[in-house]
């Protein structure tokens, strides 16, 4: 579904990510981790053309990312991003939310649009919020919009970008929860998280990273097993050790 070959990225003389390679197949669940400033994020918008790379390829589906015919916003279509400040329209209800992408970008009649906004509202235990606006709800609710929004579009894949981090810890599990169903339904997912009991849950396997680099790429049991580099163990043992 995702085919990453020696993808490298820089900022000037800044190398942001170097000769990352990796695959995720159709329904798998790729947990990405590391510190802060590892890359993680930069890697993830690569996937969907919202960062674009200098050297490497990236296929969605056997498209070219960042070959410059590809129509970027056809293939972002079909590849739902959910981001760490939710970015709903302020100004627009939580039905209009829902609906506003797949009449403007799918060209689907309101009626339908909404209906099929409605049902994943539902879906993410949201229903009762359909008339109100996003400043209504709270931060996990707010994130659980923004799921079902990019659900609405039917994607093939979704990509996750620490979707929990900007969350009050209360609201956490709400929007985890919702990952975990989506996951055990079957969907191709990578995801940018520093929750390790997710990651335990539910992925097939852990990417590290560090210092733009992808240090490990393991099924999950034998990351949390035994890390095979110093730098993974050392990540590990701060992350988990309260």
């Amino acid at each position: 579904m995702i085919s990453i070959r020696k993808v490298s990225k820089h900022y000037g003389s800044f190398q942001v990510l170097t000769d990352c390679s990796t695959d995720v197949q159709k329904g798998e669940v790729i947990v990405v981790c590391g510190p802060s400033g590892s890359g993680k994020s930069t890697l993830i918008k690569c996937v969907n053309g919202l960062e674009p790379f200098q050297q490497g390829e990236i296929l969605v589906n056997g498209i070219s990312v960042g070959d410059p015919k590809t129509n970027l916003s056809k293939l972002r279509a079909h590849v739902g991003m959910v981001f760490q400040n939710f970015e709903l329209f302020p100004h627009m209800s939580v039905t209009d939310n829902l609906a506003i992408a797949q009449i403007k970008v799918l060209g689907r009649g309101r009626e339908e649009a909404v209906d099929r906004g409605l049902k994943l509202l539902d879906r993410v235990g949201l229903l009762a919020q359909a008339d109100k606006f996003p400043g209504q709800l709270s931060g996990g609710q707010q994130q659980r919009v923004a799921i079902a929004r990019a659900l609405a579009m039917d994607p093939i894949c979704m990509l996750f970008d620490e979707p929990t981090s900007a969350l009050d810890p209360e609201m956490v599990n709400e929007v985890l929860d919702v990952m975990v169903g989506l996951a055990l339904g079957g969907m191709t997912m990578m995801v940018v998280t520093h929750e390790m009991g997710f990651a335990r849950r539910v992925a097939h396997r852990v990417i590290f990273m560090d210092q733009g680099r992808i240090v490990e790429d393991a099924p999950k049991e034998a990351f949390f097993g035994t890390p095979r580099s110093e730098r993974a163990q050392q990540f590990l043992s701060k992350i988990l050790h309260h």
